[in-house]
């Protein structure tokens, strides 16, 4: 394995091996890291770039008198 798909899995092995340290079991971190990466896919797919979206009210200034 190697590029992004390598690097990933190093990472992911790390992060698994962190919480398993902490106590939780393995297939409860996997399950867990599932259903994280599920709901990332399904905001991604909502809207790839938030930033961009067109529409939106940007946060107001803090310039106004009181703010000081």
């Amino acid at each position: 394995m190697n590029g992004i798909a390598g690097d990933l899995r190093l990472k992911l092995e790390q992060l698994v091996d962190q919480y398993v340290t902490a106590g939780s079991t393995t297939p409860e971190v996997i399950a867990a890291m599932e259903k994280e990466l599920a709901d990332m896919r399904r905001a991604y797919n909502q809207d790839p770039d938030p930033a961009d979206a067109p529409g939106e009210i940007d946060e107001p200034a803090n310039d106004w008198p009181a703010a000081t």
